[in-house]
């Protein structure tokens, strides 16, 4: 995209302006009707398009010519000359997204200016897109655990191909990092990836924001997914698309292409699709909230993104990586984190997962007074802490039981707890609560804890008996 297309039916005026630019330094190509133009962008898109708006024997004019570039190649910048200008050609023009009008017969450095204005603003654009991909292609995956790395090995079968993916998981789990993954590792890493909050978006204007739209008044507005051709688009939240809107999905799937709100022109797409849901869209189908068939064309490759509470083993690296974060974006300061302030985080519940622990560590970073290592005392307390006397608070359903069933009940949660904190490793929790491996088996049998796998790591739960029949 470094060469200017101009199109023009008068052959004097094509290869004059050629000759200038070439004398500029512009590599130029030329085309003197709409088949030639059309062909030309078809071939490779051009870097600038001069377009004629009149052009004699063509099935096309200026207008719908650059209705089609701006449809199917909307970074090319077009310059529009005519020799018969008026305002009011001037003005559709540049509301179906033309860079600028010029009118013949032009100024030769008047040309020029508008020209070096339009390359240097197209340049730009890329270059703004370009360094947004690459700070997404930053956003890597943290983790160490069993359960992360089955994840990963999942998510790395599918960055070569471009079949379409559904991310499932718990709110805050990382699907949409999940997401970008796939993409920065794809053979679509340079193009696009545009997410659709489809929970975010008001109802009544799902379509618009999808599909885009035409008016007289305002020309051609493009949609998310006309932003997102050649690349990646991210239905986060898929489950809250209304119903209207899958329909319409659906058809887009099938054909790739589209009609924007108020227009009638068919608008090509070369999109991946990925999606993610943190709800179970067999029981939305059942519920007719959700449409089976496309559940089935976005379902190709199903993914399980884990919960934190399933990773508990990240919990360290991942605070790491949040506290580096935020020093490289806010200068917050750069701390350790005590080991017993490890121990408390990964004995946490965390109902908002990785988001949560993210918003913890930064608001710990922010109120902090030093550079030391982050304490157990800086983090928020939960049921079972330790008051300032050192006297630990029972919660109520502990304090009404007897000495035996409440003894019961905390080890078995406290052992729980750090079997999970360790991703299964009986050995490492043994080390940590000071048993015998030996003794500590007999224990957790003794409390119906037994260990399973679960998104490919050790996790413990309470042995539930089978129903009598």
């Amino acid at each position: 995209m470094s060469d200017i297309l101009i199109v023009d039916d008068e052959r004097d005026i094509r290869e004059l302006v050629s000759d200038i630019l070439e004398d500029e330094g512009y590599s130029t190509r030329l085309a003197g009707n709409s088949d030639e133009c059309m062909a030309a962008i078809n071939s490779e898109p051009p870097g600038l398009l001069i377009l004629d708006i009149w052009l004699k024997d063509s099935r096309m004019d200026g207008i719908d010519i650059l209705k089609a570039v701006k449809r199917d190649n909307p970074d090319v910048p077009v310059v529009i000359i005519s020799g018969h200008g008026n305002i009011e050609i001037a003005v559709a023009a540049i509301k179906q997204g033309a860079y600028d009008f010029i009118e013949k017969p032009f100024n030769i450095d008047q040309l020029m200016v508008v020209i070096r204005r339009a390359m240097e603003t197209s340049r730009l654009r890329r270059e703004n897109a370009s360094l947004k991909r690459k700070e997404v292609t930053n956003s890597d995956m943290i983790g160490k655990s069993a359960a992360f790395r089955s994840m990963q090995s999942q998510l790395d079968k599918v960055t070569k191909s471009n079949g379409r993916v559904m991310l499932s998981g718990p709110a805050g789990s990382g699907k949409e990092i999940a997401a970008r993954y796939i993409h920065a590792h794809s053979n679509r890493a340079n193009a696009p990836f545009v997410t659709v909050n489809c929970a975010g978006i008001e109802p009544e204007r799902v379509e618009e924001v999808l599909f885009g739209r035409e008016s007289s008044e305002r020309g051609v507005e493009s949609g998310l997914l006309e932003e997102a051709h050649g690349g990646v688009v991210y239905f986060d939240e898929v489950a809250d698309m209304p119903l209207g809107t899958q329909s319409k999905i659906l058809r887009v799937l099938v054909d790739q292409q589209f009609q924007r709100v108020g227009g009638s022109d068919k608008v090509r797409v070369d999109l991946r699709v990925i999606s993610s849901t943190n709800k179970d869209l067999d029981a939305e189908i059942a519920a007719e909230r959700f449409r089976e068939e496309l559940f089935h064309r976005l379902n190709v490759v199903p993914i399980d993104v884990p919960s934190l509470e399933d990773r508990r083993e990240d919990i360290p690296v991942l605070a790491q990586h949040f506290i580096e974060m935020c020093n490289e974006s806010q200068g917050l300061p750069m701390r350790e984190i005590s080991e017993e302030a490890v121990a408390l985080l990964q004995t946490m519940t965390w109902p908002g997962n990785v988001r949560q622990l993210k918003n913890l560590i930064e608001r710990v970073l922010i109120l902090g007074d030093g550079t030391g290592p982050i304490e157990a005392k800086e983090l928020p307390a939960e049921d079972e802490k330790a008051d300032d006397s050192g006297r630990v608070v029972l919660s109520g359903a502990l304090a009404t039981l007897p000495l035996r069933e409440a003894r019961e009940a905390f080890e078995r949660e406290y052992l729980l707890t750090q079997i999970n904190r360790f991703g299964g490793n009986i050995s490492r929790t043994a080390s940590f609560v000071g048993m015998e491996r030996s003794a500590l088996h007999r224990k957790l049998k003794s409390l119906g804890v037994v260990t399973s796998n679960k998104s490919g790591a050790r996790v413990a739960q309470l042995d539930e008996p089978e129903p009598a029949e």
